[in-house]
């Protein structure tokens, strides 16, 4: 009885098997229509452009939310939201486990469903009316956003050659689509207690990409030759490939792709490379706050307002705030070109060298500008290049851990990052919380530095003497053991 079941489960299998494998050829077989690359690159952009401002609408926004969800407990509101966001840790530790099915289900799936699920949580900010409601938007959007689904498709669609310089473009069009927020709030926030209605409309903007992707996306090639070749196996060559430990759990998984990247030299320092890059993730949080208590101490210092109470916040959020935040995305634009033309020219290396300097000596210029009450405009821009060259080094680090794994993996390995990249983060948290949240937002931008500094050198330095250079690496050839 035992042998009859066994051998129907495997006749089910097989049929299975079959049935997928037949759905993965017709689907490689329907004809690419003219210029589909250019409206693949549209279709992505727009995608971007909602997970960009997902990610950066809290922290744009971050002064008004935090004074009014936190107003009773005066300055150091924005230390109390930061406790508050620790809410979202185990969300982003679940996220880990669910990136990888992209592996094993393919990637527009979860293209469209990452997509959804931002749009859904800024529809629900929209919406909330008390702390808990704030948190669940909250917690949604941070179990979505790490996933970068679209860098992925751009790594598998895009000419290997060209592969960082499309990726940068499309990065330029995103973070050009993040000046949507500071326009919105010119719009639509007359006073600082108005911040929900920001969330709307990138909301929507948000389910309309998911309907392009859904209707006219492809699944990338990449993905489908990995799976085909994977399901025509059989079931000793699964073996026989599992035992030579070419491809650890061939299609996918957060550990096996833990244990490859361990196993490997490249892959392993890479991810400590992320860890110690992301020692200063406390400044991406909160350049917003920068901006704001810069301008504000000096409003009080020249004496324009006693105190920094609601009112001198109030004048700060909807002056000169919201016009340094047009031109945020404008620096942060500019410095994801940067990157993409440096990697593909000169290489992954001496753009992630290029994009540190910028990060830091931005950082230098917006801080010192907010407190000085520079031109808006300026301070603005630097503010922007400083984050965008933050998140262009490790957009690069995470680009060569692409590079360095193997097809059927690849989303594996990318997601499992974020575990120890984690360990960058708890220090940055460890570090800042205790420290603005008992001394007051005003020494948010020297603790910001002094993380950021230390972080970026250490990871440099570590990229440069233990990683290799993946330009121009294939990407349907590369095993991860290349560098052993």
């Amino acid at each position: 009885m035992k042998k009859e079941l066994t051998e129907e489960k495997k006749t089910n299998l097989a049929a299975k098997r079959l049935k997928e494998i037949q759905k993965w050829e017709r689907e490689k077989n329907r004809p690419k229509k003219n210029y589909y690359l250019v409206y693949l690159v549209f279709i992505i952009s727009l995608i971007y452009i909602t997970d960009e401002v997902a990610s950066q609408i809290g922290t744009l926004m971050k002064t008004e939310i935090a004074n009014d969800l936190f107003a009773k407990y005066g300055e150091s509101s924005v230390g109390l939201l930061d406790i508050l966001s620790m809410i979202v840790v185990p969300f982003q530790a679940l996220a880990i486990f669910y990136k990888p099915l992209a592996d094993r289900f393919g990637r527009k799936l979860f293209l469209i469903i990452n997509t959804f699920g931002m749009s859904l949580s800024m529809l629900l900010i929209f919406i909330s009316d008390n702390i808990v409601l704030y948190a669940i938007g909250a917690c949604i959007v941070q179990f979505f956003i790490p996933h970068d689904m679209q860098v992925v498709y751009i790594m598998e669609s895009a000419p290997p050659k060209h592969r960082a310089k499309i990726y940068s473009a499309i990065k330029f069009i995103a973070n050009m689509g993040v000046m949507l927020v500071p326009l919105l709030r010119r719009l639509l926030m007359n006073d600082a207690s108005e911040w929900r209605n920001i969330y709307l409309i990138p909301g929507l903007i948000g389910v309309i990409a998911c309907g392009i992707a859904l209707l006219f996306a492809r699944e990338t090639d990449a993905y489908i030759d990995s799976r085909l070749r994977y399901l025509k196996m059989s079931d000793e060559e699964r073996e026989l490939e599992k035992k030579q430990k070419n491809i650890d759990n061939a299609q996918g998984g957060v550990i096996p792709a833990l244990k490859f990247a361990m196993k490997h030299k490249q892959l392993r320092w890479l991810y400590i490379v992320g860890a110690l890059a992301n020692i200063g993730f406390i400044t991406t949080l909160n350049y917003q706050v920068i901006l704001s208590y810069g301008y504000a101490e000096n409003y009080v210092n020249n004496g324009l307002f006693a105190t920094l109470g609601d009112e001198v916040m109030n004048a700060v959020s909807t002056g000169p705030v919201t016009t340094a935040l047009m031109f945020f995305p404008v620096g942060c634009a500019l410095s994801q070109v940067i990157m993409g033309f440096i990697s593909d020219s000169r290489g992954r290396k001496a753009a992630a060298i290029v994009t540190s300097f910028n990060c830091l000596l931005s950082f230098i210029i917006f801080s010192i500008g907010a407190s000085m009450a520079w031109n808006p405009y300026l301070v603005g821009f630097f503010c922007g290049a400083c984050i965008g060259s933050y998140y262009s080094t490790n957009d690069i680090i995470i680009m060569m851990i692409g590079e360095s794994a193997p097809t059927n993996l690849r989303s594996s390995i990318m997601s499992a990052e974020f575990i120890v990249v984690a360990i960058g983060v708890v220090i940055s948290y460890g570090v800042s919380l205790p420290l603005t949240t008992i001394l007051g937002n005003t020494v948010v931008d020297t603790v910001a530095f002094c993380l950021t500094v230390p972080g970026f050198i250490a990871a440099l330095a570590a990229m440069a003497i233990k990683t290799k250079d993946t330009k121009g690496i294939d990407l349907e050839t590369v095993t991860g053991t290349e560098w052993d």
